[in-house]
Parts: C-alpha cells; structure tokens; sequence
C-alpha cells in the first residue's frame, strides 16, 4: 500500500490553482486514489513528493505515509473515514504538522485538515464562544475574538502555526497555563467523525443517558457508551489514585477529567473557562483532548473565550545557581502569578552573544546562572507595579527588597531566593524580557553536527515543590550517560523543557537515548510527576504510559481505544500502541547523506551544505500567517498555502532527495520545477526560521550544480548577464525601449525566452548614472573639505534604469558634506549568483572586491542604491570569498539610507519633510536586520513613516518577469497591496527596484513609487 508513487507532471503545478490535480495516474494502488477522488471534494495526493511532505512534522520522527487528502468539509472526512474503515487503511487527522512527540507522522492516509477546514464561524460574545472548523489557527481565531476584548485562553508557542484541531489532539497549553490550564477546560462540543465515518456531537451528557443507550452489542456509538459507563463504574477509584495530581498532564486518555466531572470534582480548571459539569454529567468532547486522533478526527469545535488582561507586569529574578532557581518556583506561586519562566545558564549565555539581548543579559550580577521570569495579569498599572513589588519584597526574608543589579548583592544570613530584580511594566520592555527567554531556544535548534538537541522527554511535569531534587538528579543523570541539556520554559507548573544534546546517527547516541528517557521516566514517576505536561504521547513517550499508570489502566486505555476503533485505524500505535522511542527516527544509524557534489559556496556551520540541509526541525515556522504573524518568512507558503512552497517542505524534499528517501534527482528539471524554483530567494527564512534553515543559500548551490549538469536557458543567462544586457540596451537608448512596445512583442518574448508578456520591461536610459556623474565634473565636495568619503557603485538598475534614485543619493550625501567618488565596478555579482551561476558571481565579486579593497583601505566607505546589491557585498560576498579583502569589504559597505543613519549624517541636513508614508523595505535588508534603517532617517526628516510588516513583494529580481512564475508573483504582490492599502501612509516608499515595479502594478499606482533616498532628497531645502 505504501510503496514508492510518482510524483506530478514535470511540467508542475500553477500552485495558486486551487483545482490542481496532484494525484497521479499512474500509482500502485490505482483503485484507491480513483475510489477517494470520487469521494470526496478536496484534494487526493497520493504522489511521491506530497507523501514525502507529510512523512515528518515538528518531532524526531519520519514516517511515509500512505497518501493525503486535504478534505474541504466534514462530509469529506467522513467519507475517507468510512472508505478507509472498509478497505483496512489507517487514518491520520493532521492541522499544522507541529507536534513534537511524532503523533502527526504515520503510516496512514492523512487527512490534512489546516489547508480549506480552516474557517472561523461565529464569535460569540455574550456567550463568549467560537464556533470553529478543526483546521482554524489559533492565533487568527484570536484575532477575530480580539475586537470583543476576548481569546482562546490556552497559548501554545507555536499558536500562529497552530491548528485548534491540533490543540484538541494534544490537550495543549502554554506559558500561561497557571490561569488558563489546557484546551480541554474551554471545548464546549465537537463535531467528531468516528472511526466509522459516523458523524456524531460530543458535548455534555448525562451519565444515566449513556447506561440507557449502552450496548456492548449495539452500534459504535452505543458500545462507546458501554464502555464509558464501565470505566466509570470499575476504574473510577483507580483513575483517581493513579493520575497525577497536576493541572498540566497531558499523558495517555483524559480519564481522569470523565471520571471528576462524573463526580462533580473537576473545577477550577483555568480563568474563564468553561469549566466544571454537574454532578452525573460529562462532556465527551473532553475525553477527546489529548487522544492524538485516535479515538475519533474533529472536524469543527465550540470553544469557550476568555477577556484579554488589561496590563500585564513583569520582574526578572536572578539566581546564584539553576536550583535556587527551582527552590524558588513554590513560594513564588503563592502570589498568584500568570506565569514563571525559567532560564537556565546555557540559553543565558546563548542570549548574551546575540546583539538584541546582550545588553539585558549584561545588566545581571556576575555569577548569575539561572533567571525566573514571573509575569502577573492586572487590571491597572498600578496594580501591577504593587504585585511585582509585593513579590520582590518577599524574595529575601527580613530585608525590603532584593538588590536591583547595580547594586550587587544583598548581606544577609538569611536563606538567598533571589539575588537581584528587573522589573517591565511598559509593553515594549515586557515584550523584551520575553523574547529573551526564547532568544536560545533558536541557536539551541540551529545546530548542524550530527548531535542535535531532540525533543524526546522534553516536557516532563513534576510538582514544583520537587522541581530542585528533580533537577539535580536530572543533570545526574545526564552526567552519566555523557551529554548535557538545557532547562527552560514553564517552571510555575513544573513543566521544564529539556533537549539533551544525542547524536541518533550514532549506536552510542541511540543508548543514550533511551538510558535518558528510562530515567527520566523513573524520576517522574518517583517525584509524582507526568511524563508530558504539553506535548503529548506520540511516537516519543508512548510506551511510558504503562510504567507511570501501571497494567491495569494501560489495559483500560487499550480497551477504551477499541470500543472507539475496533480495527485500530485512527493514528494507530499512540497513547496506547506499540510505538517505541527508537524506531523511525529521522536520523538514525543506517541514514546517509550524498549530496552528490562539492559545494561552490563556503559553509561556515558544522557539517557545511549537509548541516544546513539537515537543520529544519519542522517546527513550520514559515507557515506562520501573513496576518498573525508579519516578518518576511515564507511569501510563497503565504501565497499558495500549500506545504511544499514553505521552507519546511523544500528542506525536507531537498534533505529526503539527498537522503535516498525521496526517488529523485535534486538536480533534475522536474525536482528544480517542483521544489526549488518557487523559492524566491528573498532570505526571510534566514532571519525568521526559528533554525536559521538558509534556503536561499541552498537554492543557489543546487541550482549552481544543475547548470554544471544540465547546463542553462538562455532566459536564465540573459538575467545572470543583465548588466551586459543593459549595457547595450542603454546604448542603443530610445530604439531598444521602443523595441519592447510595439504590438506582439510581449508574445515573442514569451514563446522564445519564456519573460511573461504581462509585464514591461524596465526603461534604459541613454544617459546613465555614470555618463551624468562624469558630465558634471565629478566628485562635487573637494577632499580637503570632506566629512566622509564614499565610493558609490553604480549598480546596474541604478546606472542604466534608474539613474534618478543615484542622483538623489549624491545629493542627500553631499549635502551631508561626504565626498562621493564612483566606483569602477557596477556588477556586484548579484545577478549571477541569484540566478545559480556561481563561478561567475565568484568572478565578479573578485572584480567588485580588488576595485573596493583599497580604496576601504585609504578610509572609504563603499555605498549602494540597490539594497540586494547591498547585502551582496555585505554578506553574500563572504560565502564566494574567503579573504581579508573580502572581509573589509564587507565590513564597511552600506545601503544608502543606512550609511545615512549609521553616521547620523542626516544631522548636518536642513530637512523639512511633510506628509505620511507606507515604507516597504527590501526583503534582503530585512533578513540581514537592516531595514530600520530608512525608517529612522525619513522619521528624523519629518516624514510620518508606517513601516510595512511585509514579506517579498513577489517580484523578487527576475522572478516576477519569468512567465512560468508570473501567477505565484502576481499572488505573494496582492498581500503587499493589501498592506499599503491598509497603511495610513499617503505615499508609498521603497528602496527595491523590483518592489518598485511591482508595486507599480497596483491597482490606482501612479507610476514607480519613489526610493526612500529620492523622498529624503526631496525634504532637502
């Protein structure tokens, strides 16, 4: 059944045609695709590349799957339900792929739920409830409750990449789980489809109503009840005696909430939830909380909402060592705080080597080796600011206060809880404390060795009286089997996250693997604790179910998964199954990679081009909605919201090509149509991946490989030559721009380069850049009278397209009293390297670095219009050149608007800028941190400046003019044009030629909008 099956045309599909047939033709098992392609509405893939897609997620696990359906209501779903139950296929409910313990990977038919099942119905706020589909987005169902001061209470991390659906499954939870406690105090009812393809509604039942309709013999439905009425009957007390006693246990089945509620004992389960039932009652849609899709696939839910706090407060304690720390978590809850993070010594040394924490870091006393971050909600300012301080005093017995950190330490004989305080009350300084203590969990992710910090008994719960003993025996414990790990995350309910670092690739990791998890699993039996707080069973944490509820209840949870699925076809082998910690791990001993090829570009990581092809962790980061989540990752996810235009899908197809897993050549036609070329180059996923997966990079190397195979159109070398081209075109100025207006010419364009005849070329200028600098004499400041000197290169769009832009850029710095020579280069390489020419990028930037290098040597700073051509030399330069020429050059080259505000040459300007502005800044800035740039000049200038939270306009370079790109182009510029129409701003600004001339597609656009160093020149008097 899960054989290898052919992927799609080598044609490709449009991937903004929602109508696309992916499935193939020509499969193994013909009569299965064709019988669910009858069946249903949504979309049937059973190809190779989608089951490859689908065979990992968030976890350490890889396991192909059968096929995917992406259904597109419920009465879809319960179809492949009822057809897979007939034919013997397992079945396996998917939303974001996210999960961390492998229980959205298997082999079955998966049913991806988050691609149309993703609807928002009604937010009701006099009941305060959501009517939901499965595949709906935490974070957007937030944003619709937004208006009526109202949320989804539980906050997983990844809630912007989240489906509720997912949430359900894994009874999900977050920072805040103090107030809010898991998903299942705020499921009101669900729209389930049993394993049967029934469809029923779970919700609130009496006990006597289910002993009525009872019947072991009967349908599925009335053998459910059976069963749950025994359970309740012979298994309540042991229920009761076996399950931890603590709110965030999300191990095996949610027996314990039927059983209290039954009784009338489960309350107080989070603020605003929905809380308790009567007496006699149960809500059966709570029992599915927590299940992983194996007692039934929800399609939709009502969910209870909770009112958004009106302020929050936040102090940052500090502590000597990680168990003081944890000494600490018990007293702290007795003020009633939302939330207690801890970190650790190892992410407060990661937090410190980067740029935005460094300095937050630096304001704790030396020694420092673990912090509590402890949040309260409020309902003022100033109550806040008393809870904080009330917290404070209470950290040292007999004294006031702690230190604050200037001040060191304390003297006192009495015990040490915390040895100095910050405190955030202003937004802006909370959001800082907070994203600090995420600050490493990305460089804890980013490693490319072989070893690798794996989720696998991550989120063990412990009471936080024994926090401190756990701990110590913890690190003991990893002591012993050589490694070490992290602790971080939610202390308050003694959910701490531990990665130790295991390389699986090794038989010796494997052991430590499972000597870690045995033990672990011993320490939270002994401390009362639950094996998962948060994530769930899956793949990882299974088979710990029987040692931590003992034989008879792991014979219970078995028998209730078969009286809701007799055959065991629902995300078979979970909670209850024969997973094993061990197996089908995505890295193991027998896996090998070959990438086939020495790599063009230098590798600075561990493991170099494999390391990086092998970092994605599935975390799908790059799914993160344009709405909820901005930054520039992943424009074309956002465009198709199809998994294999998101980072995480062309990691995994390029990692699984190169890995043998995937039948395909990486440098094939049909694999750069499918996979690579879509990837639009625009570098958000260096900045934005929670990894730092360098997609772009990669795309380059492969692409560089398959012009070396293959060899390459001539479309693909005309752009990789463009200021060749240019060069002509200018010279031959007006007639060539003629050339590209007369009638037909967009047709012939097409049919024999393959450039879309949607678009206009740009102009060329007869008199360039250059030709205009010489006219006029030169350099305009004398030297002798100069602040600064700067060599600025003509880059290709500026010289020959759009010499405007330069002569603003001459004027600003100028005026600012700079000297400012021309460089003799004009190709920075760019072009060459963005299209996968890699020798030619090397050739060029050699040319670019001995035309610079000495003029940065006599004290020159170098300067670019064009902000790619910027990064170019910025940063892309080293990966070609590994020199100290190289290495200066770098250093001290600019984007215009940047070297302005570096120097704060604006200063010396007489500026009177007026009006508003929507900035929309390259992407390639963005993803180098560099875009703020332009923003702070044109603000000091007096302009009124919104900076877009834009991704890739979707012209992206040559992209947006290549015909077979041009829907996907036209698709990822329409979220741009909804931004700036959006923006309070009047005029748009941006600094990319592309942005511009893509931009200048928008509907009511009045030709190219400016570049920001124009709008800057025009507030010079």
């Amino acid at each position: 059944m899960a054989s290898d099956l052919p992927s799609p045309s080598a044609d490709g599909p449009d991937p903004t045609d929602a109508d696309y047939d992916y499935a193939s033709a020509d499969v193994a098992e013909p009569g299965l695709v064709a019988d669910l392609e009858e069946l249903v509405d949504g979309d049937v893939r059973f190809d190779t590349y989608s089951r490859q897609l689908y065979a990992t997620d968030a976890s350490a696990y890889r396991r192909t799957p059968i096929g995917v359906v992406l259904p597109r209501h419920t009465d879809d779903v319960a179809a492949t339900v009822s057809y897979c139950a007939d034919e013997g296929i397992p079945v396996l409910p998917r939303g974001g792929g996210t999960s961390l313990a492998g229980q959205t990977v298997n082999e079955a038919v998966v049913l991806d739920l988050s691609r149309y099942m993703d609807g928002i119905g009604e937010v009701d706020p006099d009941d305060r409830t959501a009517t939901v589909d499965a595949g709906a987005i935490v974070a957007e169902i937030n944003e619709a409750a937004a208006p009526h001061g109202l949320k989804f209470g539980p906050d997983p991390a990844w809630r912007d990449k989240s489906a509720i659906g997912g949430a359900i499954g894994n009874n999900s939870t977050g920072s805040h789980s103090l107030k809010y406690g898991k998903t299942d105090a705020y499921v009101e009812e669900a729209e389930v489809v049993l394993a049967d393809g029934s469809v029923e509604t779970f919700g609130e039942v009496a006990v006597d109503t289910m002993r009525e309709e009872a019947d072991p013999d009967g349908d599925l439905l009335e053998r459910i009840y059976a069963e749950l009425v025994r359970v309740l009957d012979e298994e309540g007390d042991e229920v009761s005696a076996r399950y931890p006693d603590m709110k965030r246990n999300v191990s095996g089945y949610n027996l314990d909430v039927l059983v209290a509620e039954a009784r009338g004992e489960w309350t107080d389960q989070g603020e605003g939830a929905s809380g308790s039932s009567e007496p006699g009652t149960v809500n059966l849609a709570r029992l599915l909380c927590g299940s992983e899709g194996t007692l039934g696939v929800v399609t939709e839910a009502t969910i209870s909402l909770v009112d958004v706090p009106e302020t929050k407060a936040v102090a940052l304690l500090t502590y000597d060592s990680l168990n003081e720390a944890m000494d600490d978590v018990a007293p702290i809850l007795d003020h009633d705080p939302a939330a207690v993070e801890v970190m650790d010594d190892t992410l407060l040394d990661l937090a410190r080597q980067t740029t935005e924490f460094g300095d937050v870091v630096g304001l704790l006393p030396d020694g420092t080796d673990a912090v509590l971050l402890v949040e309260f909600y409020a309902d003022s300012d100033a109550a806040g600011r008393e809870k904080v301080a009330d917290l404070v005093a209470d950290r040292r017995p007999g004294t006031d206060t702690v230190a604050a950190p200037t001040d060191g330490r304390v003297a006192s004989d009495e015990p040490v809880r915390a040895v100095a305080a910050l405190e955030a009350h202003d937004a802006d300084e909370r959001a800082k404390f907070w994203k600090m203590r995420k600050s490493g969990l990305p460089i804890l992710l980013g490693r490319t060795s072989d070893a690798k910090h794996i989720s696998f008994i991550e989120d063990c719960a412990i009471p936080p009286e024994h926090l401190s003993a756990y701990v110590e025996e913890f690190e003991e414990l990893l002591a012993e089997v050589g490694t070490f790990a992290s602790f971080y995350a939610h202390a308050g309910p003694g959910v701490l996250h531990v990665r130790p670092l295991v390389d699986t690739k090794s038989l010796e990791g494997m052991e430590q693997l499972e000597r870690i998890a045995e033990g672990a699993t011993d320490l939270v039996v002994k401390y009362g604790g639950s094996v998962s707080g948060e994530h769930g069973d899956g793949r990882a944490r299974t088979q710990w179910n029987r040692k931590l509820y003992g034989d008879d209840l792991w014979t219970t949870f078995r028998e209730l998964k078969t009286a809701f699925d007799p055959d065991w076809l629902l995300n078979p082998g979970n909670v209850c199954g024969d997973h094993s910690l061990t197996e089908h791990l995505r890295f193991d001993p027998e896996y090998a990679f070959d990438a086939g090829f020495e790599p063009a570009l230098h590798w600075d990581n561990e493991n170099g081009f494999e390391g990086m092809a092998e970092l994605c962790h599935g975390c799908g980061g790059c799914r993160g909605g344009q709405s909820t989540t901005g930054g520039v990752m992943c424009p074309t996810f956002r465009a198709a919201d199809e998994e294999i235009q998101s980072t995480r899908g062309r990691a995994n197809l390029l990692r699984g090509a190169m890995a043998g897993e995937l039948p395909a050549d990486p440098f094939s036609e049909e694999f750069a149509t499918e996979v690579m070329d879509l990837c639009i180059g625009c570098k958000g996923c260096k900045r934005n991946c929670p990894s730092g997966v360098d997609m772009a990079k990669l795309k380059a190397e492969v692409a560089h490989e398959r012009h070396e195979r293959e060899g390459a159109s001539l479309r693909d070398r005309l752009f990789a030559n463009i200021n060749l081209v240019s060069r002509v075109g200018s010279a031959l100025a007006p007639v060539s721009n003629l050339a590209t207006k007369l009638p037909g010419s967009g047709v012939v364009g097409e049919k024999l380069l393959g450039i879309a005849r949607e678009r206009d070329l740009p102009a060329f200028h007869r008199t360039t850049l250059r030709d205009w600098y010489e006219a006029r004499g030169g350099a305009a400041v004398p030297a002798a009278d100069a602040e600064r000197v700067a060599v600025l290169v003509p880059d290709t769009y500026t010289n020959y397209n759009h010499p405007d832009a330069g002569k603003a850029a001459l004027r600003v710095l100028e005026a600012a009293g700079v000297r400012v020579e021309l460089a003799d280069v004009e190709d920075t390489g760019r072009p060459a390297h963005s299209m996968g020419f890699l020798d030619t990028a090397r050739e060029r930037t050699a040319a670019a670095v001995a035309d610079l290098a000495p003029r940065v040597a006599d004290g020159r700073d170098v300067v670019v219009v064009e902000p790619s051509e910027a990064v170019m030399l910025q940063s892309d330069l080293l990966d070609l050149h590994d020199t100290d020429d190289a290495a200066a050059v770098a250093a001290n080259s600019y984007g215009v608007l940047e070297y302005v505000d570096a120097f704060r040459l604006d200063e010396s300007m007489d500026l009177t800028g007026d009006g508003s502005l929507a900035y929309h800044g390259h992407c390639h800035q963005k993803a180098t941190k560099k875009d703020h740039h332009a923003v702070g000049v044109l603000r000091r200038a007096g302009y009124d400046v919104d900076p877009l939270d834009s991704t890739c306009c979707g012209m992206a370079g040559s992209f947006g003019y290549e015909a077979e790109h041009y829907s996907m182009s036209t698709a990822i510029a329409s979220i741009l044009y909804d931004q700036v129409s959006d923006s309070p701003g009047e005029q748009v600004v941006a600094p990319g030629a592309s942005c511009r001339s893509q931009l200048a597609d928008r509907e009511g656009a009045d030709g190219d909008p400016p570049h920001p160093v124009e709008t800057l020149a025009a507030a010079l008097r």
